[in-house]
């Protein structure tokens, strides 16, 4: 590199530019859970090999099952051959939920909705299938003529493409 003055620079970077496929790792994370109840909720394979597996199971992920997993992708992916960086870990009680497997998990909890138009809705998750979701929601509407608000229950079904997030909404009592 020519600095001001045509002076040569003492310094380089030099740049890996063979990237490690994240086809490649989330084959390995399903090779390594396949015989478990585990599921994967996301893979991440950034321009500088900085590898982000998430897994998840409906009992929850122990650092022990992370410690292990990242062995065995470390035993399959040659450190001479491939420079990086790599991270497993559980998703987040408080992500948004990435796969349908999270919402099956937290049926019967309650979450958060983000809707399309930007609406929250807070509710107990029900009714999971692989193309939608349904929340019921609670709330309180003065009938006509009456004194007092009464609850009102209904279920609000949202289709996993016209939601912007949904989260499991954290309780303490």
């Amino acid at each position: 590199m020519e600095l001001r003055g045509g002076r040569q620079s003492p310094y380089f970077v030099a740049k890996n530019e063979k990237m490690i496929e994240k086809s490649i790792v989330r084959q390995l994370v399903e090779d390594f859970i396949a015989e478990s109840d585990r599921f994967i909720v996301d893979v991440n394979v950034s321009k500088d090999n900085s590898i982000l597996v998430e897994i998840d199971s409906k009992d929850g992920v122990a650092i022990d099952d992370c410690v292990a997993l990242t062995k065995y992708i470390e035993s399959k992916i040659d450190r001479e051959v491939e420079d990086y960086n790599l991270e497993v870990g559980s998703a987040g009680l408080s992500s948004p939920f990435k796969v349908v497997e999270q919402y099956r998990k937290y049926e019967g909890s309650e979450v958060e909705v983000l809707d399309g138009d930007g609406k929250k809705h807070h509710g107990i998750l029900k009714d999971v299938t692989d193309s939608s979701f349904g929340v019921e929601v609670v709330s309180k509407i003065k009938p006509e003529g009456a004194k007092r608000k009464v609850e009102v229950s209904e279920t609000l079904t949202f289709e996993y493409d016209k939601i912007k997030y949904t989260k499991y909404t954290i309780r303490f009592k």
